[in-house]
């Protein structure tokens, strides 16, 4: 048996969502206005969705870390077989 490691889909979502999680963190950290605030209702809406975001990346991240997918190796074969 052998770990899918970073080809694991679960890593491509969690650095994606991370990283849009990160540019809202900091667009809500540098960008927030009177206006904004207006708007929202005094909720400074892109930093709680940058902070939501980072902790599911987070989450997914360490989901594929406790759990990776496995694949089964024959013991004949050097690399998994194509499907």
């Amino acid at each position: 048996m052998e770990r899918a490691g970073a080809f694991d889909v679960r890593n491509f979502i969690a650095a994606l969502i991370g990283l849009y999680g990160l540019i809202l963190l900091i667009f809500g950290l540098v960008a927030f206005t009177g206006e904004d605030s207006a708007k929202t209702g005094g909720v400074n809406a892109n930093l709680w969705a940058g902070v939501a975001m980072l902790v599911f990346a987070a989450l997914f991240a360490v989901w594929a870390r406790v759990n990776p997918i496995r694949i089964e190796v024959s013991e004949d074969d050097e690399a998994p077989r194509a499907h």
